[in-house]
């Protein structure tokens, strides 16, 4: 199974090299926490943590 990895410009979680929401390469293994996104445009948590996207996000990114 691949290592979840988490942005550090953005936090999203994924298993691949480059972050599918924002197309950076600077990913990292040391993250802490989830935030699971479905509706963005109708989410409070989102808006807070300007998540535009939905989809899976670390909380904490290091």
């Amino acid at each position: 199974m691949a290592r979840e990895m988490a942005c550090r410009k953005c936090k999203f979680v994924t298993t691949g090299k480059v972050c599918p929401a924002c197309k950076s390469s600077d990913l990292t293994p040391d993250w802490n926490g989830i935030v699971l996104v479905v509706d963005p445009t109708n989410s409070q948590i989102s808006k807070t943590l300007g998540i535009k996207q939905k989809g899976k996000y670390a909380i904490k990114v290091t």
